[in-house]
């Protein structure tokens, strides 16, 4: 009700502009004001089939979606003997690396005549560098009985070998579309990154083919793979390439005259699982355990598993502070780091053209490991700090605990960005959910 003193010729002419402007623009606040729209970058867990179904109702937010990670073009014979181990496989990232993972380390324990960790662990780079090159488990196992030096060339590994610190010295990256909440194969691009110059060039240890018991065989695998956590949705294609890899080593005899073994095993991408999974394979008697997905879970279980004297070999940490790690020699990877797969996705969303980009990142050392690297490629491209705006989350420490990102979806809003780029794993859906309802449209425009 007006005030009496409110003149009523006053009050109908307030009443009537209100009602012109309720009429001009709709019952609802004008969308420019409440809205701008961002083009969405993803990288790694969040780049695959799977990923949608984490959003529930809102899967269609991540159409337009682009983003990398390391894949190498797979043959499609490659993929038909990974569906033979899991016909429901839709996925394949780090499948190549894990296949890889257990057969570099078959061939080392072959080339060691020994499954005692420290010795394998001393043949595995040289397994990739020089000698005569093999790219089938047959032929590398027969070239390795008969105390051969190989250069073994397989899935993921396949232009340049290992560098001193047990990584690849080179790498290929696939640039990655959503469309219609899958990914649009017909748009993959692949991309190398690396220098074949930084693969080692030290001689390996003289090899010492052994055979049987004198071998300490059967050689032992134990998985640290994420069974449950914020990786899960990764685990299918992993776990698929190392059982891959155990059926064709075994096919072809095994190593040391014994068919090879696999202790399966979570990670829970959380170090109190992962930490209790090393301790059970240690008592087990494993030799080589196969993991962690997670960088920020291998950096933490490294001392124990170095303490035990037995090898960490990953597939998929891509953490580039882990090429520098106190090791004592028994950490290797099949992924590439980040500080090759930040250029990559640089280029990426600077094909779009944006003027002001967001990276945020779960914190810890892959998340702020790779957003830091995006960042100075992007500088080195020219875009200064004030297009550049850097915010991280705190991972959830179970699947039931939300990730609030409301205040940084703000954020990023106030900032003005038109590109985003998350970096996390399954739980990065939230952050994606929590842009939406800042409104923060996602474009899908190519």
């Amino acid at each position: 009700m007006l005030p009496s003193r409110v003149p009523r010729a006053a009050a109908l002419a307030g009443a009537a502009a209100l009602l012109l402007a309720t009429v001009a623009c709709g019952t609802d606040e004008p969308e420019e004001a409440t809205t701008q729209q961002v083009r969405l970058y993803g990288v790694d867990g969040n780049m695959q089939n799977s990923f949608p179904a984490q959003l529930k109702d809102r899967s269609g937010l991540v159409d337009g979606m682009k983003g990398t990670t390391p894949l190498t073009p797979l043959p499609e014979g490659f993929k038909e003997r990974l569906r033979a181990v899991d016909p429901k496989l839709t996925d394949f990232p780090y499948a190549g690396e894990s296949y890889d993972a257990v057969v570099i380390s078959a061939l080392a324990a072959e080339l060691a005549g020994t499954t005692a960790p420290r010795e394998v662990a001393r043949q595995i780079v040289g397994v990739t560098n020089g000698g005569k090159r093999c790219d089938d488990i047959p032929t590398c196992l027969k070239l390795a009985r008969d105390g051969e030096d190989i250069e073994y060339r397989g899935m993921s590994l396949n232009r340049a070998g290992f560098t001193d610190a047990g990584e690849p010295s080179t790498a290929s990256y696939a640039t990655l579309h959503f469309d219609h909440e899958k990914i649009d194969e017909g748009k993959t691009e692949f991309v190398g990154a690396g220098d074949e110059s930084r693969a080692s060039t030290k001689a390996p240890p003289k090899a010492r083919p052994g055979s049987g018991s004198r071998g300490g065989a059967p050689l032992v695998f134990g998985g640290l793979l994420p069974q449950t956590g914020d990786l899960s949705l990764a685990y299918p294609p992993q776990l698929a390439g190392v059982r891959l890899a155990i059926r064709e080593i075994n096919a072809a005899g095994g190593v040391l005259g014994e068919p090879t073994r696999f202790i399966e095993g979570d990670d829970g991408t959380n170090v109190n699982v992962a930490k209790a999974t090393v301790a059970s394979h240690v008592s087990a008697g494993v030799h080589v355990i196969i993991g962690s997905a997670a960088s920020g879970i291998s950096r933490q279980v490294l001392p124990d598993v170095v303490a035990a004297g037995r090898i960490l070999f990953s597939p998929a940490n891509t953490d580039a502070g882990l090429s520098e790690v106190e090791d004592q020699g028994l950490y290797f990877r099949t992924a590439p780091p980040d500080n090759l797969q930040g250029r990559a996705l640089a280029d990426v969303m600077l094909r779009d053209g944006p003027t002001k980009i967001a990276l945020v990142a779960r914190k810890d050392s892959y998340g702020e490991g790779l957003q830091g690297s995006v960042r100075d490629e992007l500088e080195r491209a020219g875009m200064g700090p004030d297009r550049v705006k850097l915010l991280t989350y705190t991972p959830p420490e179970s699947a039931e605990v939300p990730v609030d990102f409301s205040s940084g979806a703000l954020d990023i809003k106030d900032f003005g960005a038109d590109a985003v780029l998350v970096i996390g794993f399954a739980e990065s859906a939230q952050v994606i959910m929590a842009l939406d309802d800042a409104g923060l449209r996602i474009t899908d425009d190519d």
